[in-house]
């Protein structure tokens, strides 16, 4: 288990190149399988959708990439093919990892 970083670069307003670094919470690692998880007490609004989201996205691979909250939800998948789990399903589901 590893705190993942992944740096996005882009331009600012002068165009000078600009690098920055988004954390991601938890990189599981369980052989040739990598999980990216974000825990997120609540995705409330757009803004924390987008907060969590981010650094998941710029990851350029196609291991999973879990978000996990308090609320007790269903699991769903978006158009990125980021999984949103509660942390009860997450946590005692066997199979959560596999969704």
């Amino acid at each position: 288990m590893d705190v993942g970083v992944v740096e996005q670069y882009g331009k600012n307003e002068p165009n000078k190149t600009t690098k920055k670094q988004l954390e991601i919470d938890f990189v599981a690692t369980m052989g040739s399988r990598k999980y990216y998880i974000q825990s997120a007490f609540s995705l409330s609004n757009p803004e924390k959708i987008t907060q969590e989201q981010r650094p998941l996205i710029a990851v350029n691979d196609s291991f999973k990439k879990i978000i996990v909250v308090r609320d007790n939800i269903k699991v769903r998948r978006n158009d990125y093919g980021i999984i949103t789990v509660g942390i009860q399903n997450f946590l005692l589901d066997e199979n959560s990892l596999d969704i």
